[in-house]
């Protein structure tokens, strides 16, 4: 690792705290309230297929997941579902909500070791104020000089990012679960990722790749990044 890193950039959901069990156990749900239209695993199928479509329009996180339930729902029951149906998915929606926030293994140990040694950032996707109620309730807010609630995560996106903090690429590392969102563009444009491999990873962020590349490092835990800084 690069001795010369000095922004440490975490993404949030899966890589400081639970997220995606969360949304799984909303869709199996869902897809139960569905099942006298179509199978369950074909409605989560359409639901899916609703995600994608809509992504350019409602971005991540929980709001636009229950939109795509809702918009699933009108599709696959040609109009003629029930509003006792919508109100139990929205129900589903609000739950996600509220859900409590469990810190992933190793995450404060790994923040108190960095503090104060390097400027530390989340660099996150999702809703505004979900990802900002997260933030508050996971108690780790005053770790972080700066914190990023990004509509995407592309190489234009870390470019944006890194020239707000004053940061170039060589100083920079990223620490995240997912290879496509959290690892790749980072790598592309010049800087340091290490990849922290969650065991739920959603259809769209999943990439099955052999990644090779000086600037990056695999992880079984969050707190064996300190073996690769001067901690």
């Amino acid at each position: 690792m690069n001795n010369n890193i000095t922004t440490i950039a975490f993404d949030a959901d899966d890589t400081l705290w639970v997220n995606e069990p969360y949304f799984q156990e909303v869709e199996k749900e869902f897809c139960v309230l569905l099942e006298d239209y179509l199978p369950q695993h074909s409605v989560s199928q359409e639901l899916f297929t609703t995600e994608m479509q809509n992504l350019h329009l409602y971005g991540y996180g929980v709001k636009g997941f229950m939109l795509c339930m809702i918009e699933t729902i009108s599709r696959i029951s040609n109009g003629t579902a029930s509003m006792q149906l919508i109100n139990k998915t929205i129900d589903l929606g609000h739950q996600l909500l509220q859900k409590p926030i469990e810190l992933l293994e190793g995450v404060t140990e790994t923040l108190d070791s960095l503090k104060g040694k390097y400027r530390l950032v989340v660099a996150t996707k999702g809703d505004i104020l979900d990802q900002e109620r997260k933030l508050k309730k996971s108690g780790l807010q005053n770790y972080f000089h700066h914190i990023e609630i990004m509509s995407d995560k592309k190489n234009s996106d870390y470019q944006k990012l890194l020239k707000h903090l004053d940061c170039e690429p060589s100083n920079f590392l990223m620490l995240g679960n997912s290879l496509k969102s959290d690892i790749l563009p980072v790598l592309e444009i010049g800087g340091f990722a290490a990849h922290i491999p969650y065991h739920v990873t959603w259809t769209h962020e999943q990439h099955d790749h052999n990644l090779k590349h000086d600037n990056f490092t695999e992880l079984e835990r969050i707190d064996e990044i300190l073996k690769h800084l001067s901690c």
